[in-house]
Formats: C-alpha cells, sequence, structure tokens
C-alpha cells in the first residue's frame, strides 16, 4: 500500500509552499477575510441594537465612544482572522507530518521486504 495521488499532490505542495503561509504576516492577511465575517456582525449587532431596545440606546448613546468600538472590532477581527490561518496552518503542518512519517514507513517496510528476498 502506497500513498495516494492526493496525499502525494499534497505532500509536494506544502513541502513547496509551507514556509511561505508560516509567516505571520501573510497568515493575518489571509485571514482578514475570517475575521471580518466574525467581528462584522458584533458591529452590526450593535448599531442594530437601538431599533429594539431603546433603553440601552439611549444608555450606549450617552456614554458611546466610537473609537473604542472601532478599535475592538478591529482587534477582534485581526485577533480571529489570525488565529483561524494559524490553525489551518497547523493541520497542514501536522497532515505533512503524518504523511511522511507513512511514506518513511512504507519505504522502509518495501526495503525490508526486498532485503528478506535477496537473502533468501
Amino acid at each position: 500500500m502506497s500513498l495516494t495521488t492526493d496525499e502525494r499532490r499534497f505532500m509536494e505542495w506544502w513541502e513547496r509552499d509551507r514556509h511561505k503561509y508560516e509567516r505571520r504576516s501573510r497568515q493575518l492577511w489571509l485571514g482578514l477575510p475570517a475575521g471580518a465575517a466574525f467581528s462584522i456582525p458584533i458591529l452590526l449587532n450593535f448599531l442594530a441594537g437601538r431599533f429594539w431596545y431603546r433603553r440601552a440606546d439611549a444608555v450606549g448613546t450617552s456614554q458611546f465612544n466610537p473609537i473604542v468600538l472601532v478599535v475592538a472590532v478591529a482587534l477582534i477581527g485581526g485577533f480571529m482572522g489570525y488565529i483561524t490561518r494559524r490553525f489551518k496552518w497547523e493541520q497542514h503542518e501536522a497532515r505533512y507530518r503524518e504523511l511522511s512519517e507513512k511514506q518513511r514507513h512504507l519505504t522502509s517496510e518495501k526495503s525490508i521486504g526486498e532485503e528478506t528476498q535477496i537473502s533468501q
């Protein structure tokens, strides 16, 4: 039994591109859409709160600082984007290591089998 075509293609791709995706700045930029998908609903919920809860609107507008809201949403978005991409990189790295170990194990079994055939 050997590696499937998909497994071999993944290993070739990850060997070639793993260091490109490892950089933190790249993980942040690639993860920003996921972070925005998480943080924009928070912003919309806050802004839509004035329509469904009048008392909260009165308190919120009297003590509201838009800079704090923007900074908080940006930090949440950036953090979630970075974490999601870092997690995906870790998953790819773990899969690559498992497949490398599987390939090494299959290669060593094959060479042991050839040695026993030669010695017989």
